[in-house]
Formats: C-alpha cells, sequence, structure tokens
C-alpha cells in the first residue's frame, strides 16, 4: 500500500489517514506531497496516476485507490476488522461513529480561523464566538464520551480507535492556540500528544522546511 499525505506540519485530513494506516497494523509506504508547492501543482497534473481527488490523503491499495480520511479508515477496517477501529459495545460504537462523522463534516469555523500548525504556539488568543462554540460542542462531546465508555484507558473510548484518530489533529489546534479546557480533557490530550505514533508525526513535523504563510498568522477574533 501507498499512501500520499501533505505536509506534516499543516495537513490535519493527512495525519487522520495516516494515524488509521498505523492503526490497521498493515506495512505501508508513504508519499509526502507538500501542499500548494511545485510538486503539489505536478502531482495535481498527473492526477489519473497519483491524485485521482486533485487532494489528499490518498490511500494506493494495488489497483485500488481510496481518497478521503473516512473513507481510507473505512476500507482499512474492512481489511483487517473493524474491531480494531470501533468499541465492540453498540452503544458506545454508536457514539464513536456520530462523532467521527461529526468531525468529518462539521466545526468549519475552527478549522478556518485555528489551522492545524503543530510547530507553532500562541499566546493570548482571542477567538470568534462561532470557534468558541465548536470548542465547547467539541469538549462536551468528550466529556460524555470519557464518562460512559472512557473505563478501559486513557482514551475517549477507553482504548485508542477511530475517534481518537478523528479528534487528534483537534488536540494539536487546543495546543497551539492556547485553548483552555478542563482537567479531564488535558488528560486526554496529553494521552494523545504522548502517544508515540503522534510523537513520531510532531518530530518529522518539527524537521520540515516548508512554511505555508497563510497558515503562519495569528487568528484574529
Amino acid at each position: 500500500m501507498k499512501l500520499i499525505i501533505g505536509n506534516k506540519n499543516y495537513s490535519s485530513w493527512s495525519l487522520r489517514a495516516w494515524l488509521a494506516a498505523k492503526q490497521s497494523g498493515l506495512s505501508f509506504e508513504e508519499l509526502i506531497v507538500p501542499l500548494f508547492g511545485e510538486d503539489w501543482e505536478a502531482a495535481k497534473s498527473q492526477s489519473s496516476e497519483i491524485m485521482p481527488s486533485g487532494k489528499v490523503p490518498i490511500l494506493w491499495d494495488d489497483e485500488t485507490v481510496i481518497w478521503d480520511s473516512l473513507a481510507i479508515l473505512e476500507y482499512l477496517g474492512d481489511k483487517v476488522g473493524r474491531e480494531r477501529f470501533w468499541p465492540k459495545d453498540d452503544a458506545a460504537r454508536g457514539m464513536a461513529r456520530s462523532m467521527v462523522c461529526e468531525m468529518h463534516s462539521s466545526y468549519a469555523a475552527l478549522r478556518k480561523t485555528c489551522p492545524m500548525n503543530i510547530r507553532k504556539r500562541y499566546g493570548g488568543v482571542q477567538l470568534p464566538d462561532e470557534v468558541k462554540a465548536d470548542i465547547v460542542r467539541i469538549l462536551q462531546l468528550w466529556a460524555e464520551a470519557r464518562a460512559r465508555f472512557g473505563q478501559g484507558g486513557p482514551f475517549l473510548f477507553g482504548t485508542f480507535g477511530a475517534a481518537d484518530i478523528f479528534y487528534a489533529p483537534v488536540v494539536t489546534r487546543f495546543l497551539t492556540y492556547g485553548v483552555g479546557v478542563p482537567g479531564f480533557a488535558q488528560s486526554y490530550m496529553e494521552a494523545i500528544w504522548e502517544h508515540d505514533w503522534l510523537q513520531s508525526w510532531i518530530n518529522a513535523a518539527e524537521d520540515e522546511t516548508w512554511v505555508l504563510e497563510q497558515y503562519e498568522k495569528a487568528p484574529a477574533a
């Protein structure tokens, strides 16, 4: 398998697909195409061979091509068993799926105002009300998942799974923009941040030389 991703410092959807690939336990080759650089344009121009959707992430598995991070996760779940990604309990699995889909389709204000930038740290950021509303909603979901289903470990549903994969970029955003969180969320964020796979991604992001100026500005309230 080959996974095509963007810059590790900035590409939140790439992080999700990469974590899903790691969680699958399958071996895969990683190909980074720097966002908005010359290689990016060249790759898009060869879309029929490399990037059929013109976007990252993309997973190639022999002749099978899967784009979109959630589709990649579900495809990998079909290959190795869905229990590797989703809770076994029906109620927990239902909530986990709902949380993943909400993350996949919502929180536009947070995404736009606070793009992922792992290397950056801002202090005293005043976030717009619509971003604060997204943050409150996410924290409510985290609190419910941890309270109802998190007894088996430090992650949202106890053990590391699809919900953690999809909210991992949010953890990095909260740290980058200095979002204050309650104690339970702080503990969860520490568990995500200290996970071996995320640490590997973070170290690679810090070693990247690409800088996208449009993602380096502090957000305005």
